[in-house]
């Protein structure tokens, strides 16, 4: 199976035909992690830029691991590439698919493929936010930031997705931005193991939210900040999201400083 969005077609069609042809492309190599079946480069066809995220074959062993560890494997891309749809069936902003494909019944054994157009004049909010602490930002443009990334998890979890490495890094801004809720693009990135649930555990909305809290810990938030956080995430008034979310509350404030103790984002 192999499908290219009308654009990719028109541009690249020609050359990709196959799993395979996806196999071949040469590009500028951004993961390549050490043990894992799979790479992420960069290549630029008629000046447009694309990311290729190639995977093959996790083998029976790492499938077993996963789930011996009570994790779901990532066997392919697809994952990914169904995420995307879901989000864009949503509302949230996130990568622009433009080809994808997989080849093979053996889930040890399959080769898959998804390519996303480039997100050009975007910087992640982990750089964005790096100076808020030495350099407060203008308030407007931090209550607005917080209130779209709220409405967006929200959405999100409601749906019955979690993100699995919900961290601010994976957070893209488009730049320029005028500071109004009206030029805010914002978009959510790295979909590769996200999952979808009928209904979302609490467990899942845990981890998600305590991986965010922990990765804005540096950023010089304050309380304010984290209960207009809240109000947004639970659609409550303040008052409400207090008085009866207190257990979610402690155990996402556990999960974030959890990872804090560790120094960095475990592998679930």
């Amino acid at each position: 199976m192999i499908w290219l969005s009308e654009s990719f077609r028109k541009h690249l069609g020609a050359s990709w035909q196959s799993v395979e042809d996806a196999m071949q492309v040469q590009g500028e190599i951004y993961r390549n992690p050490a043990g894992a079946n799979r790479r992420t480069l960069r290549f630029e066809q008629d000046g447009r830029g694309y990311f290729l995220k190639l995977h093959w074959g996790v083998g029976w062993g790492e499938i077993f691991k996963n789930l011996v560890s009570m994790r779901l494997p990532v066997i392919g891309a697809a994952n990914e590439w169904r995420a995307i749809r879901r989000l864009e069936a949503l509302g949230v902003e996130t990568m622009h698919l433009e080809a994808c494909g997989e080849e093979g019944w053996n889930p040890a054994r399959r080769r898959s493929f998804v390519v996303t157009r480039e997100l050009e004049n975007t910087v992640s909010l982990e750089d964005y936010c790096a100076l808020w602490k030495q350099m407060p930002p203008d308030p407007r443009r931090k209550r607005i930031l917080i209130g779209r990334i709220a409405r967006m998890i929200r959405v999100m979890h409601a749906a019955g997705l979690n993100h699995r490495d919900l961290y601010i890094c994976h957070f893209l801004l488009r730049q320029p931005w005028d500071g109004s809720e009206e030029d805010l693009h914002l978009y959510l990135i790295d979909l590769h193991r996200v999952q979808q649930h009928r209904k979302l555990p609490r467990r899942w909305r845990v981890k998600d939210l305590g991986s965010l809290y922990f990765s804005a810990m540096d950023i010089g938030l304050g309380e304010r900040d984290l209960l207009r956080f809240l109000r947004q995430y639970h659609d409550l008034p303040l008052r409400q999201v207090l008085e009866q979310q207190g257990d979610f509350l402690r155990a996402v404030e556990r999960r974030a400083l959890a990872l804090q103790a560790k120094g960095i984002p475990e592998d679930e």
